[in-house]
């Protein structure tokens, strides 16, 4: 029987808790047993056989949770499959996305030993309610596309189908 996959996640405003939660949706309508959980929060990675982990990135840097789940995890990690996403560009212009992109790359090179079998980055979300003044007077924005989305949890079911990833 195959292990669960664990969807961890690290926001601060839940819009990548949202896209947590969405890719877990997607990849048990695929059949897959998921678990979501707050990257902070994960004691162990034993009970999982692939991972999922997304963060937020804030000012050119992936979230704190983000980066310490993998300090953190780093002998575990080596013998799962693990993907990563951000959430970035608040416009999903290609500058903007590699931008984001290589702010994303440059927190994944910390992390010497990580090979993930997927990355991505998916747009930002600017809810001017949720925030602190400054900020409060931006626009409010929702870059998330959500097809895509839905097909990154496609594509990761089938990649951790895989016999080198399962």
């Amino acid at each position: 029987m195959r292990k669960p996959i664990l969807v961890v996640y690290a926001t601060k405003h839940e819009s990548t808790h949202e896209v947590a939660e969405t890719l877990a949706a997607r990849m048990r309508e695929r059949g897959r047993e998921v678990d979501v959980r707050p990257a902070a929060e994960v004691g162990t990675l034993k009970p999982y056989g692939a991972v999922v982990l997304g963060g937020a990135l804030y000012t050119g840097r992936w979230h704190r949770d983000a980066r310490r789940f993998l300090a953190r995890h780093r002998a575990e990690l080596a013998s799962l499959p693990i993907a990563v996403f951000a959430m970035g560009p608040l416009e999903m212009t290609p500058t903007d996305v590699a931008g984001s992109r290589r702010q994303l790359d440059h927190a994944l090179a910390k992390e010497h030993d990580l090979e993930p079998v997927a990355v991505t980055v998916f747009g930002g979300v600017v809810d001017p309610a949720k925030l602190r003044f400054p900020f409060t007077h931006m626009d409010a924005t929702d870059a998330r596309d959500w097809q895509a989305i839905t097909a990154w949890a496609d594509e990761l079911v089938d990649v951790f189908a895989t016999p080198a990833a399962a």
